[in-house]
């Protein structure tokens, strides 16, 4: 089995989280510091090289409301890009609250300043995947 990448894509940092071997929870995460779509994405080309990748699923920015607006539109043309370089299947998913629920689990913990700048990212992207991990288990 392949695992799975969850992407959370943002202008100056890209969350990534890469699922466990069983595809069951996330086992690492990190952040791409990169304002260049096209850097970003052959960084992550690198990692599905070396992490096994099967598939990706990309955060979809909708509103609270359901509808799509100018940076939804941003992330689907990442993510027809990223599909393009990989060769993989790459999904969206409605990623609505993921940033505020990074936000809150960091000042849970007492993550501030630029700790938290630099890791928010990547509990985004968990959140992603856990959320895609757990629709995937229960289908």
């Amino acid at each position: 089995m392949k695992r799975i990448m969850g992407v959370d894509f943002g202008d100056a940092r890209t969350g990534i989280a890469v699922s466990d071997l069983l595809c069951s929870l996330v086992g690492t995460t990190t952040v791409i510091h990169s304002r260049n779509m096209e850097k970003t994405i052959t960084q992550i080309c690198a990692m599905v090289k070396d992490s096994d990748i099967g598939e990706i699923v990309v955060g979809l920015p909708k509103n609270m409301d359901g509808t799509e607006g100018v940076r939804a539109e941003l992330c689907r043309e990442f993510a027809r890009k990223l599909e393009e370089a990989t060769g993989l299947p790459v999904k969206m998913w409605d990623e609505r609250r993921t940033t505020v629920e990074a936000h809150n689990i960091l000042s849970a913990h007492n993550y501030h300043g630029k700790k938290r700048k630099d890791t928010v990212d990547a509990v985004a992207a968990s959140l992603i995947l856990e959320g895609y991990l757990a629709f995937c288990t229960r289908n």
